[in-house]
């Protein structure tokens, strides 16, 4: 997604173009929106988020063996497009290059259309190609070209009779403004524009810290991306941060109704979005946005397998016909990620739901376990819309690191979904101290902060060293945080959370907290201190945090100041002490 955000006047011409799209009367010019069926004409596939994953690795390796990038008009956007038109030609794909003579770096569109169809009824889906310069754009946007790229080769694998043309796009030169899709348009005739009933665009799908966003949420081409996420139950709200800034845009300026998914750029979840998506709130959405660290390691494979599945589910619902509609169903599982040491357990809740046509038996089961780990449901099967705790267990040899545990449902079609599990520790307890930094003298890794906040300014003084984490103290509204993420193992006798603080404030008050540190783990509040608690020098604060052996939690502690009279607070060495 480009960096730029659009201006007042470009906001404006947006707003207009939509308002005419939607007002205007059947004798328009502008082409009808899609109208999403009310059921799948036939059941949509699941699409392998490991096939997509695997696609992610070639771009990956792409941009490694080419400077580190896959910037418009380089040697690593070539090769991305060799990759992928060498996989759609194969698959039987109608591909043509589309030379961008007026992009700022001259390269290729590559477009595919899959031979079937109504020729002057096209759903196009979209996604760019290139990265930016400072990285190889594994998120931003190999996410969104990977799942188009997996969706199109399934496609051609089912090869479905279709009610509708899909074609797709991989588009050049979006980082430098929307280029490459915008010559596209332009190069289409008045008939061929109206030939596309809708246009689907996707750019960063898989954001580590994701959240579940569609443009144009509330308009008819929405409904069925929509439709897929509401079945899971994610509640996905409008794409506000990417409102004119990825290639959308251009379908929309030239009257074609427009939607799509993303997952979040830059810009911070909410406290909010938090509770209901899980993540970090006051934290990036992708905290490689445009960095060098935008790699396969910068990549949720949750939110990647919901978006893939989803542009599979709006594909079939738009364009695929034939037979009576299927009785179909989703799966998905909740926390999506756990951690569990050498013989112990955790648990999670595997819930299904009916997505078209009545409920039917789905079976549970899970592949991909490292040696040594036993996954069990209770129930074994369940009728779709209800649920059953999924098990796993570790023995005292079980293989130790992160894996990628699918479960899948079964019935008269295959739903699976994607949990994290981290295998830690020797057997028994794995004692010692969890925090890492824990006197933040190495910098800021592991920890999230507000910018500012891990400092050694002479102002407020540290408790040992030269650095400690100083939150709020500005004498003005403000808000800083501070976090970092640790998996407690089980079998320990004790779970220690100690750190130091100081408190200083210019408030004069008594009786009035005005400005307050709230501690939390996970979404519990462990304490809460404010500038009544101000005192000289440092005081330690302990917590037992015996209650989430066996989890991976975050830490967090959030300054919240008003708008006058400066509140300090100033942590320094945390530890979590377990044994």
């Amino acid at each position: 997604m480009r960096r730029s955000t659009p201006t007042a006047g470009l906001a404006l011409a947006l707003f207009a173009t939509v308002t005419a799209t939607l007002a205007a009367p059947a004798a328009s010019a502008a082409p009808a929106p899609v109208t999403a069926a009310p059921a799948l004409a036939a059941a949509a596939p699941d699409i392998s988020v490991t096939n997509v994953q695997a696609h992610l690795t070639q771009l990956n390796s792409i941009a490694s063996s080419n400077g580190g990038n896959r910037r418009a008009g380089s040697a690593g956007y070539t090769a991305s497009v060799s990759y992928v038109k060498a996989k759609l030609q194969a698959a039987g794909y109608t591909v043509t290059e589309q030379v961008c003579t007026t992009c700022t770096y001259r390269s290729n569109n590559l477009i595919a259309e899959w031979p079937q169809g109504p020729t002057d009824q096209v759903v196009m889906f979209g996604a760019h190609l290139d990265s930016v310069s400072a990285g190889p754009g594994i998120n931003d946007n190999g996410s969104g070209s990977a799942t188009l790229l997996e969706n199109a080769l399934v496609l051609a694998q089912q090869n479905p009779s279709m009610t509708k043309r899909v074609r797709f796009a991989w588009w050049t030169d979006e980082e430098q403004g929307l280029n490459g899709s915008e010559f596209y348009v332009n190069s289409l005739s008045a008939t061929q524009r109206g030939y596309i009933k809708g246009y689907y665009n996707f750019d960063m799908v898989g954001s580590t810290n994701g959240g579940y966003f569609i443009n144009r949420l509330t308009s008819t081409t929405a409904a069925p991306l929509k439709a897929y996420w509401d079945s899971l139950n994610l509640q996905p709200e409008e794409n506000v941060e990417g409102q004119g800034r990825s290639d959308d845009y251009s379908f929309q300026q030239a009257g074609i109704p427009t939607s799509g998914y993303a997952a979040g750029a830059s810009a911070r979840k909410t406290s909010a979005q938090a509770a209901k998506w899980g993540g970090t709130a006051n934290s990036a959405y992708d905290p490689c946005y445009h960095r060098s660290c935008d790699t396969t390691g910068n990549i949720s494979a949750t939110v990647l397998n919901r978006g893939a599945d989803g542009v599979a589910y709006a594909l079939w619902q738009l364009a695929v016909g034939g037979g009576t509609p299927t009785n179909d169903f989703s799966v998905a599982v909740s926390p999506t990620s756990g951690s569990v040491a050498r013989g112990g357990s955790t648990t999670a809740t595997v819930s299904t739901a009916t997505t078209s046509g009545s409920a039917q038996t789905v079976s549970l089961s899970a592949t991909g376990a490292p040696s040594g780990v036993t996954v069990s449901f209770s129930p074994s099967s369940v009728t779709s819309g209800g649920s059953a705790t999924m098990t796993v267990s570790a023995s005292a040899t079980a293989t130790t690191g992160t894996f990628t545990v699918t479960v899948t449902g079964t019935g008269s079609v295959t739903r699976s979904a994607a949990y994290t599990l981290t295998v830690t520790g020797t057997g028994g307890c794995a004692g010692g101290q969890l925090i890492g930094n824990s006197s933040f003298e190495s910098g800021s890794t592991p920890w999230t902060a507000t910018s500012g906040v891990i400092t050694n300014s002479s102002s407020q003084a540290a408790r040992t060293g030269s650095y400690k984490a100083w939150l709020d103290g500005y004498g003005s509204s403000h808000t800083d945080t501070l976090a970092q993420s640790v998996t407690i193992p089980v079998g320990c006798a004790s779970y220690t959370l100690s750190f130091w603080l100081h408190i200083d404030t210019a408030e004069t008050t008594g009786s009035t907290a005005y400005d307050k540190l709230t501690v939390q783990v996970g979404t519990t509040t462990l304490a809460t201190y404010s500038n009544l608690n101000a005192a000289s020098g440092y005081a330690q604060r302990s917590f037992n945090l015996a209650a989430y052996a066996g989890q991976t939690v975050t830490l967090k502690w959030t300054g919240v100041e008003d708008a006058s009279l400066q509140t300090s607070f100033v942590i320094d060495d945390v530890t979590l002490q377990v044994g």
